[in-house]
C-alpha cells in the first residue's frame, strides 16, 4: 500500500513538473515570432524612408525645367538638336526661292573659329569700349554703323577724329573673316547654297553686366523670336568671347522650349547657330558678376537687308 502510494506521489510530481515547464515551453515559441514581427518592422521603415526619397526626387526633378545643352566646361566639335519648324517662318523662306529648308535647329561648335580669332575680336571690343560704354547694363558696337552705347544714348564713333588710331585695317578683316567662318558654318549645317545667305542686322558685338537697365535695351533678358524682332531675320548666330562662370556669372543663352529650358553656356570662341523661327523662341540670363563679352551675327534670305561689310576706308570720314 505504501508503495502504491509513493509510486502515485511520484506520478503526480511528474505531471506537475510537465505542467510546470509548459508555460516556459510557450514562452520559447513566443520569441522567434516577436524577433519576426520586429524585423518586419524594420524593413517596413526602410522601404517608407526609400519610397519618400524617391517621392522627393521625383518631383524635385519635376520641377527643375533646365537643362543643359552645352556646358562650358565641354569641348564640343559639334553639337546639335532637330526642331520643328512654325509655318510662317518656312514660308518666309519660300518667299526667296532657293533659300529653302528641310528642317529646323539649333547647333553649337567650338571648332568653327580660332581661340586667336576670338581674342583679337574681344580686343576690338575692348579699345571701343574705352570710348563709350552704356550707363545700364548692355553696352554694343556695331561696326557697320559706328554706332557705340554711351551712358544713355548712342555716338557714332566713326565721327571720331583719329579713328585710325583705334583701329586698323587688319582689325575690320578679322572680323569679315569670321564672318564668314559663320557663314559657312550655318550655311553647311542648314543644307543652303552659301551665296544665298547674307549678313544682315542687328550684327554687334555686346558687353553685358549686372547694371540696373537704363533704357529699354538695357533689358536684354526679354525672350524674343529673332525673326519676329528684325525683320529678315532667317539665322542667327552667336559668337563668345569670354567664359561663363570664369569671367562672368549669369549670363547664359537660353531656349525657351515647350517642356523645359535648354542653355548654352558661353565659352571663348564658341559658336552657336540656329534658325531664327518660334521654335527657338530665347533669352539671355541676366548676368550677376563680370562682363559678359559676344557678338551677334545674323543672316537673311532677303538681299535687300544685306549689309556690306565694314571697312576703315569705307566707314572713316
Amino acid at each position: 500500500m505504501t508503495d502504491l502510494v509513493k509510486r502515485l506521489k511520484s506520478k503526480s510530481n511528474v505531471n506537475d513538473n510537465n505542467a510546470a515547464e509548459k508555460p516556459k515551453s510557450a514562452s520559447y515559441e513566443t520569441i522567434p515570432t516577436f524577433k519576426r514581427n520586429k524585423t518586419s518592422l524594420r524593413v517596413l521603415s526602410r522601404i517608407v524612408i526609400i519610397t519618400s526619397l524617391l517621392i522627393v526626387v521625383y518631383f524635385t526633378s519635376a520641377h527643375d525645367k533646365t537643362k543643359t545643352f552645352a556646358k562650358q566646361s565641354e569641348m564640343l566639335v559639334g553639337k546639335g538638336q532637330m526642331l520643328q519648324c512654325t509655318v510662317d517662318y518656312m514660308n518666309s523662306l519660300v518667299d526667296h526661292g532657293r533659300c529653302f529648308i528641310k528642317e529646323c535647329k539649333r547647333y553649337v561648335s567650338d571648332k568653327i573659329i580660332t581661340a586667336e580669332e576670338a581674342e583679337g575680336l574681344l580686343e576690338i571690343l575692348q579699345k571701343a569700349l574705352k570710348e563709350g560704354e552704356s550707363a545700364g547694363g548692355a553696352s554694343t558696337l556695331d561696326l557697320h554703323s559706328g554706332h557705340l552705347s554711351k551712358g544713355d544714348h548712342f555716338i557714332n564713333i566713326y565721327y571720331k577724329p583719329d579713328i585710325k588710331k583705334l583701329f586698323s585695317e587688319e582689325d575690320f578683316q578679322l572680323y569679315a573673316n569670321v564672318k564668314e567662318k559663320v557663314r559657312h558654318a550655318v550655311a553647311h549645317h542648314f543644307g543652303v547654297n552659301p551665296a544665298l545667305i547674307y549678313p544682315t542686322r542687328p550684327g554687334y558685338f555686346s558687353a553685358l553686366t549686372s547694371k540696373d537697365p537704363v533704357t529699354p535695351l538695357d533689358k536684354y533678358w526679354q525672350p524674343q523670336i529673332d525673326y519676329l524682332s528684325h525683320r529678315g531675320n532667317h539665322f542667327s548666330a552667336y559668337l563668345y568671347l569670354n567664359n561663363y562662370n570664369t569671367d562672368f556669372k549669369g549670363g547664359r543663352f537660353i531656349f525657351t522650349d515647350q517642356h523645359l529650358n535648354r542653355t548654352v553656356e558661353p565659352r571663348k570662341g564658341r559658336v552657336l547657330i540656329y534658325t531664327s523661327g518660334p521654335e527657338n523662341r530665347n533669352y539671355i540670363e541676366r548676368v550677376t558678376s563680370g562682363t559678359r563679352y559676344a557678338i551677334n551675327i545674323p543672316f537673311t534670305c532677303n538681299k535687300d537687308f544685306a549689309l556690306e561689310e565694314p571697312s576703315l576706308s569705307k566707314n572713316t570720314l
